[in-house]
């Protein structure tokens, strides 16, 4: 009884470990982009990196259980000759050959980062639609900024215009809500999950957003 039950432990942790699937399809063969990626990335790197990416987000977002998360069985990579640099579609991943191409730098680290980004939109909260478009971009680039992958065009703390303008702006700024109550980012995300409103700032940290970025702003001396 004692050797099924362990063997019924280990089958689920086996399910754990490989329980969402990764893909990665490269319909940019036929581009200068999608030979750059087949050449200085590959398919299996990319599925490591969204895998690891999934592990890091769960654990940034404190998402222990998979109650916690959303319901993803499988994140499907795809490669395509497009403008831009990347978009997630629920759980469909879109990336631009030509970026890739295009790329001057180290590209493996750079698509590193991108994935981590995207990653991110597949598994966290939005508030139901509700929730600021800055915000939602904003704790991606939070992920990539804690797994040490922000490029060094990123805005420097303090600098920006408003607390929701997105990307690197709003996840320097969350960054430092976070360092005001650690696991702030995690609770954030979690009360997203249903709705989200301005007041969670209020609920996590006793100040209004507002009042926050105004702290935040004068901490690095009202930089532009």
């Amino acid at each position: 009884m004692k050797r099924v039950l362990c063997l019924l432990a280990f089958l689920y942790a086996v399910h754990e470990t490989h329980a969402v699937e990764y893909s990665v399809t490269n319909n940019a063969l036929a581009t200068p982009g999608g030979v750059a990626f087949r050449d200085k990335i590959g398919a299996e790197y990319a599925k490591q990196t969204l895998d690891s990416a999934t592990k890091f987000i769960w654990n940034v977002f404190q998402q222990n259980n998979p109650a916690d998360r959303k319901n993803v069985q499988k994140v499907s990579l795809f490669v395509d000759d497009m403008d831009g640099v990347a978009y997630t579609s629920n759980d469909q991943i879109h990336l631009s050959a030509r970026y890739v191409g295009n790329y001057n730098g180290d590209v493996k680290r750079e698509i590193t980062g991108v994935l981590y980004h995207e990653m991110v939109h597949v598994w966290q909260w939005n508030g139901n639609g509700g929730a600021p478009g800055g915000l939602i971009e904003g704790i991606a680039d939070y992920v990539r900024l804690k797994a040490n992958y922000a490029p060094s065009h990123w805005v420097k703390p303090g600098q920006g215009q408003k607390w929701d303008q997105g990307y690197d702006v709003t996840a320097r700024f969350l960054d430092y809500c976070d360092s005001l109550k650690s696991g702030f980012v995690a609770q954030l995300n979690k009360l997203m999950r249903s709705g989200y409103s301005d007041q969670f700032f209020v609920q996590l940290l006793g100040k209004s957003v507002d009042q926050l970025w105004r702290d935040y702003k004068a901490k690095y001396g009202n930089i532009a």
